[in-house]
C-alpha cells in the first residue's frame, strides 16, 4: 500500500470520533511493531520520528527511508510524520524525502514569532501536499514533570490556526512529556471547548501519562490524533530486560528484540481498540 495522506486520516477519524495512534520510531524494530500491531486490528497508524531521534542516528535519511519503505510495505494505512521539530531545515529534509505530515514546534517563540515562521513553514509543506501540525505553548516539560498550570486558550488556539493555516493543533490540557506513570489529570471540559472553537483536529501530546479510560475520554472529548511513546517503550525495555534476565549468557540480539517487537506490537493493537481507531 502507498503511503497514506496524514490529513485526510486524521480528518476522516475527526469526523467519524475516532482516535488515531501517533506512535514514535526509534530503532526499526519499532517501525516494524507499530504497523503490524496496526494491521492486526486493521486500523490506520501514523509513524512519527522525533527529531531527538534523529540527533541520535545522527541523521535523518537512514531511519526515515527505512520507516518509509516499512509503511509503504504495509497492508493498513500508515502515514509517517516528523515529531517535535524545531529546525525549518530538517522540516525541509523530510518533506523532500516524503514524509506525509510534519510538527513544527515553535512553542519555545514568542506567540508573534510562532505564527511567522509556522505560517511559512504551513506554505513550504502545503506546496508540496504535506500536511503541518504545531504548538501553541508549551505541552508539559519533556522532562517528564506534572505541569497541571500549562492550558490552552480556546479563542487563542483558533486565532493562531486562522493565522497559520497548520492541519492539526497539539494543545495543552494536562498531559506532560515522558511521564513514566500514567495519572496526568486531563481537563476534559476545556477539550471540549477546545474542539467547538478550533477548526482543526486537535492532538495530545504526552499521551503516556495518561491513564486508559482517559485516553478514551479524552477521544469522546474532541481529541484525534494522539501521540504515543514512552508507554511503548516501556513495553519493549521491560520485555528485553525479562528475556535477558532468564537468558544471562545469550548474545544474539534478535533473541531479545524480537520478543521485545512482539511486545510492543500487542500494546500498539491494545492501545488502538482504546483510542476507538478500529
Amino acid at each position: 500500500m502507498v503511503l497514506q495522506s496524514t490529513p485526510e486520516i486524521v480528518n476522516a477519524a475527526a469526523a467519524a470520533g475516532k482516535g488515531i495512534g501517533a506512535f514514535n520510531v526509534i530503532q526499526i524494530e519499532l517501525a516494524e511493531a507499530l504497523t503490524a500491531g496496526a494491521t492486526d486490528v486493521g486500523a490506520p497508524v501514523i509513524l512519527q520520528i522525533s527529531e531527538n531521534a534523529v540527533k541520535y542516528h545522527g541523521s535523518l535519511a537512514p531511519i526515515a527511508n527505512a520507516t518509509l519503505t516499512i509503511a509503504q510495505q504495509s497492508p493498513t494505512p500508515v502515514a509517517v510524520h516528523l515529531d517535535h521539530a524545531e529546525s525549518v531545515d530538517l522540516i525541509h529534509e523530510a518533506v523532500a524525502l516524503g514524509f506525509t505530515s510534519v510538527m513544527f514546534d515553535g512553542s519555545h517563540l514568542d506567540y508573534d514569532e510562532n505564527v511567522r515562521v509556522t505560517a511559512e513553514v504551513a506554505l513550504h509543506c502545503h506546496e508540496h501536499g504535506v500536511g503541518i501540525e504545531a504548538e501553541l505553548g508549551e505541552v508539559g516539560g519533556k522532562d517528564g514533570v506534572h505541569a497541571p498550570g500549562v492550558r490552552t486558550n480556546p479563542q487563542e488556539a483558533a486565532a493562531f490556526v486562522g493565522a497559520t493555516g497548520v492541519d492539526a493543533l497539539a494543545v495543552a490540557v494536562g498531559s506532560s512529556h515522558a511521564m513514566t506513570s500514567r495519572d496526568a489529570q486531563l481537563d476534559f471540559e476545556l477539550i471540549s471547548r477546545i474542539r467547538e472553537t478550533v477548526p482543526v483536529p486537535l492532538v495530545l501530546h504526552g499521551s503516556s501519562g495518561v491513564a486508559d479510560e482517559h485516553l478514551t475520554r479524552a477521544v469522546e472529548a474532541g481529541m484525534t490524533k494522539v501521540n504515543i511513546s514512552t508507554h511503548l517503550n516501556h513495553a519493549f525495555t521491560d520485555t528485553v530486560r525479562a528475556v535477558l534476565a532468564e537468558n544471562p549468557e545469550l548474545v544474539d540480539t534478535r533473541k531479545y528484540l524480537g520478543p521485545a517487537r512482539e511486545a510492543v506490537r500487542h500494546e500498539v493493537s491494545r492501545l488502538l481498540g482504546i483510542l476507538n481507531a478500529i
